[in-house]
């Protein structure tokens, strides 16, 4: 699983002209999946995100993690992060897993990444054409992918 993380101060996702999700203060997550992962990837990056601190503390450092500031989630699925780019100019998606894989690693993922927080995550509609539109805060912005943990 490949994720770009962005610190938010809002974040929202249209479709067709309607807000089908938006949160304040929090994390906006682009999640890309890829046959090869599994529910340890799942497992991992749901508490890696849960856990990250990238939330300043009173100190004004970054010592604090969503679920430490109450912050809110969205996650949105991204195929284009696996886009493979080596050869030419028009990029490659084939590492990308289609829909019948797809779509319920990243429900499992969601569902995963709520039991954690204990709240509900916004999310958008999986391969619907999304307006996906965000305040990065610093900007913080972290990427992670499970097959490198680095």
């Amino acid at each position: 699983m490949r994720t770009v993380i962005q610190r938010v101060s809002k974040a929202s996702v249209t479709v067709d002209g309607e807000v089908v999700s938006s949160i304040g203060h929090g994390l906006l997550v682009l999640l890309g999946i890829e046959d090869a992962d599994g529910t340890d990837d799942i497992d991992w990056l749901a508490q890696k995100i849960a856990n990250l601190r990238i939330f300043n503390d009173e100190a004004g450092v970054m010592n604090l993690s969503v679920m430490d500031t109450g912050g809110e989630v969205i996650v949105v699925s991204q195929f284009t992060l696996h886009a493979l780019t080596k050869k030419g100019n028009r990029p490659s998606y084939i590492k990308a897993s289609k829909p019948a894989i797809a779509i319920p690693m990243y429900e499992e993922f969601v569902d995963k990444l709520e039991a954690i927080l204990g709240k509900k995550v916004g999310t958008g509609i999986f391969g619907a054409d999304m307006k996906v539109e965000l305040l990065n805060d610093g900007p913080v912005t972290i990427s992670i992918d499970t097959k490198n943990k680095e």
